[in-house]
């Protein structure tokens, strides 16, 4: 089985993450009827998952460095499917944050193992299209999953949603096992080392662009139906339309940034122009309102495609530590996911007309567009600029 063919493996374990975290999101009004709570309330149960997910990431992954990775995508798959099981049983909402907690962990561990085995199958000139191949999983997971969820929750049940998520995950984990090759381990990192990431000047300014992102991003799409009901309705589909929307600008940019990555090396630039297009897509969401189809297109596209040069950027900043760097920065971006749904959803509860939710979003991406371009030209402590590593990391 060739290189491209094992990061194939990684995609279809991220496609079933991808389709956990955001299914939840359309369901929201589902879960809330069935349980007798808010959709405010239920939101939680998103930011509980993405918390475990920013807390497990960074965590685990450095203080299981050395070990066979394999062994560890296996096990947090496990983990992760055993979450959603215990979702689809759920009788109240306490059990239901637990599990989502439960299935948080799982898919944090194996996210970031996922990325760092992904860049490690392939040679360095294909760095971009791997990493590009993972988030792609994701996004087509939201892309294909998430509506078809919506449809089956319609007919029989939010828990039959989720019994079809666990079957997925148990699908992916068997398909893993048996045929996922060894990858190769990183080093292990001391925990001075792994702290230090957090201090570092060439990966703190990355990571915090991307919490920002998120928060913008991810926090304002768990809340999207009622954003398009309260900016002038939904058409006779409903919201699964929207969601469709969203999902197909999802994998369009996810599988277009990898080869771009590969073929400039230009991830600053590229990381600028994405931050402007998630504002101006946020910001004409409640303008358009029920004909928001090209805003959502272009949100999901941008959304989904800029993780791909930030990966790249700390792959090229720190290589040495790639596991942890990357771990960090996938917590950032569910912790971003988990702070704006919360924040998102105590504004909601306290009386916000949720209209105004995407002009709050743009402005947080706005903040993380400066953070940026203020930063962005700096040396890291490796004294390499990020746009000349990635041009090294292209060309070698």
């Amino acid at each position: 089985m060739d290189a491209v063919r094992k990061v194939w493996l990684l995609m279809l374990g991220a496609f079933t993450l991808g389709l956990d975290a955001y299914v939840m999101a359309g369901l929201l009004p589902v879960v809330a009827k069935d349980l007798g709570t808010t959709v405010s309330l239920a939101g939680q149960m998103v930011t509980v998952f993405t918390l475990a997910y920013a807390v497990s990431a960074p965590l685990v992954a450095g203080m299981v460095s050395g070990v066979r990775p394999r062994t560890l995508i296996v096990a947090a798959l496990g983990v992760f499917t055993l979450g959603n099981a215990l979702t689809a049983l759920a009788p109240g909402l306490a059990v239901l944050l637990l599990s989502r907690a439960v299935a948080g962990v799982g898919a944090g561990v194996y996210s970031a193992l996922s990325t760092a085995a992904a860049a490690a199958l392939v040679p360095e000139e294909r760095r971009g299209r791997a990493l590009a191949l993972v988030m792609g999983g994701m996004s087509s997971g939201t892309v294909l999953g998430v509506p078809l969820g919506v449809l089956l929750a319609e007919a029989a049940g939010w828990r039959a949603t989720m019994w079809g998520v666990t079957a997925l995950g148990a699908l992916a984990l068997v398909g893993l096992a048996v045929w996922l090759p060894a990858v190769p381990a990183d080093p292990p990192v001391p925990v001075r080392a792994r702290l230090g990431a957090l201090t570092d000047r060439g990966v703190v300014p990355v990571v915090g662009v991307s919490f920002l992102a998120a928060v913008a991003s991810l926090g304002l799409y768990t809340y999207l139906a009622p954003v398009l009901e309260s900016a002038g309705g939904v058409g006779e589909g409903g919201v699964a339309p929207y969601l469709w929307a969203w999902g197909v600008g999802g994998v369009l940019g996810s599988v277009l940034a990898g080869p771009l990555v590969d073929r400039t090396g230009k991830v600053v630039t590229l990381v600028t122009g994405l931050l402007v297009a998630v504002i101006v897509a946020e910001s004409a969401l409640p303008p358009l309102g029920a004909a928001a189809f090209p805003a959502l297109v272009l949100w999901g596209a941008a959304g989904w495609a800029f993780q791909v040069p930030q990966q790249h950027r700390l792959l090229a900043l720190r290589a040495e530590r790639g596991t942890v760097a990357l771990a960090l920065n996938n917590s950032a971006l569910y912790l971003g996911s988990a702070v704006g749904s919360g924040v998102a959803g105590l504004a909601l509860a306290a009386g916000l007309a949720p209209r105004h939710l995407p002009w709050a979003a743009a402005a947080v991406a706005a903040a993380g567009l400066v953070l940026h371009l203020v930063t962005a030209g700096r040396r890291g402590s490796g004294g390499v600029l990020p746009e000349t590593a990635a041009a090294g990391t292209r060309r070698a």
